[in-house]
């Protein structure tokens, strides 16, 4: 089985996120950050684990994005703006076939998310679910993750690398 991480990180939490998820998953896994995630990085994958930050309650904009990028209200420092945004990622992904799971990290009490986003995009893409997506807990606004939630998402790659794709 093939599979990637493919992430959208802001200030570094759903990058860690990801790179937890692919340890869990194996050593043969990858995380990449939607940049990376094209081409031959995608080519015969079984299993797409995507996931990205909460802003305003749902998945970032690029419109979001650019808010944020010249008015980053209190954060510690920029937002990472190097790669394309999931929404981005998720409208120029091919169609193709195959288990996908999806993930977010943000506050606990945040009335929306990202992954029914994500899914959505994914679903559109030909890809089924394979498992619930999971929230993984910041902090604060700008994090940093919840004690335990790295430990969570290795624990959660694991059962993905032996859920039926």
């Amino acid at each position: 089985m093939k599979a990637v991480v493919v992430y959208e990180s802001l200030w570094g939490n759903t990058a860690a996120v990801a790179r937890a998820v692919a340890e869990g998953m194996g050593p043969e896994v990858r995380s990449l950050s939607t940049a990376e995630a094209s081409g031959p990085a995608m080519a015969d994958v079984d299993l797409i684990v995507a996931g990205a930050t909460v802003l305003g309650f749902q998945l970032p904009s690029d419109r979001m994005r650019d808010s944020i990028a010249s008015n980053p209200a209190g954060a510690p420092r920029p937002p990472d703006l190097s790669h394309p945004s999931m929404r981005s990622w998720l409208e120029a992904l091919p169609p193709g076939h195959g288990a996908f799971a999806a993930f977010e990290t943000g506050l606990r009490w945040s009335p929306g998310g990202s992954t029914s986003a994500i899914a959505r995009g994914l679903e559109q893409a030909g890809y089924r679910a394979v498992m619930k997506g999971q929230r993984f807990v910041v902090k604060g606004k700008w994090g940093p993750l919840r004690d335990g939630e790295l430990e969570r998402a290795r624990r959660w790659g694991a059962e993905l690398a032996h859920a039926q794709v």
